[in-house]
């Protein structure tokens, strides 16, 4: 699995605050045997972060996650910079996650994280917070790999690998 983590701050951007979200969900997911190949930085402008998933999603990479600008704050678009790119939403990973974040944080409600897919790629907003971009992943961890396969066509939705005739 080929991935991009996009981590996006204002005050990350200017190099006022170290990421911590970033190279946390890049722990767990190389823990899952995935290869990341994209990281960055953005600050909170929706023409940037839609920018960086659309290059993204053209090089391939079956799965981007964002870190960030999930929240109620006015500079908090990374949703509306999402649903700009995707072509089919996927509700049921930002559901989860924020179903999960409620059994340990009542505020966890007010994410408003979207997920979808472009061409083949999977993009899912996770928290801005090293502790909820970690719950949040975890997650629907157990989910991803299996999404991806039905996505790039080498798995059905049953769990059996696609057919040959499948493209």
């Amino acid at each position: 699995m080929k991935i991009g983590i996009l981590t996006v701050s204002d005050k990350g951007a200017r190099g006022e605050r170290e990421d911590r979200s970033g190279p946390a969900v890049r722990k767990i997911m190389e823990a899952a045997g995935a290869e990341i190949v994209q990281t960055g930085v953005v600050a909170d402008e929706k023409a940037l972060i839609s920018a960086v998933l659309v290059k993204w999603s053209g090089e391939g990479l079956d799965l981007i996650l964002t870190t960030g600008g999930t929240g109620f704050s006015p500079r908090d678009v990374t949703p509306e910079a999402t649903r700009a790119v995707i072509e089919r939403e996927a509700p049921g990973l930002a559901e989860v996650m924020r179903r999960a974040g409620m059994d340990k944080t009542p505020t966890a409600m007010l994410s408003r994280a979207a997920a979808g897919i472009r061409e083949s790629t999977l993009i899912v907003n996770l928290p801005g917070s090293e502790k909820g971009a970690r719950e949040s992943l975890e997650a629907i961890l157990p989910a991803l790999g299996h999404g991806i396969e039905i996505l790039k066509g080498t798995a059905s939705e049953c769990g059996k690998p696609a057919p040959k005739d499948q493209p």
